[in-house]
């Protein structure tokens, strides 16, 4: 057994690679809401793209502290749970993202369950508290 406190390649590979994300924000009473996401990284931040007025958008919009739990879709002893917290929220490249998103956890090239009056947003996490397992 490996354990590891910070953002390595292995962690890395998870945070890339076709793993679900399953992302907890905190509901205004102070419960927890969870929820898989699909999960990017981009050299510094954890990338989560969402909807704007979506639960978890609206939850780190009042209180950016966010956990991330990922486990490798081959392996689910290899995993990787982060707390951290959105420092930045953007619509800039976010439908551009979501398209490359979709590349490679559904294999098109265009996102196919954008709504008309949907705006994607990106969330980007900066991961204070890593702890990477792998068996």
């Amino acid at each position: 057994m490996q354990i590891n406190r910070e953002i390595t390649d292995s962690v890395v590979k998870l945070l890339e690679g076709k793993n679900f994300a399953f992302v907890a924000s905190l509901m205004k009473d102070g419960s927890p809401h969870i929820t898989p996401v699909w999960i990017d990284y981009d050299g510094e931040s954890i990338l989560i793209n969402t909807a704007e007025g979506r639960t978890k958008h609206k939850n780190v919009t009042r209180d950016p502290r966010i956990a991330i739990s990922i486990i490798e879709q081959n392996n689910p002893y290899n995993m990787v749970s982060i707390r951290g917290t959105v420092i930045e929220q953007t619509n800039k490249g976010a439908d551009e993202h979501t398209d490359k998103l979709a590349k490679r956890y559904l294999g098109v090239d265009k996102y196919p369950f954008r709504t008309p009056a949907e705006k994607r947003i990106i969330l980007k996490v900066k991961p204070d508290k890593v702890f990477h397992m792998t068996v």
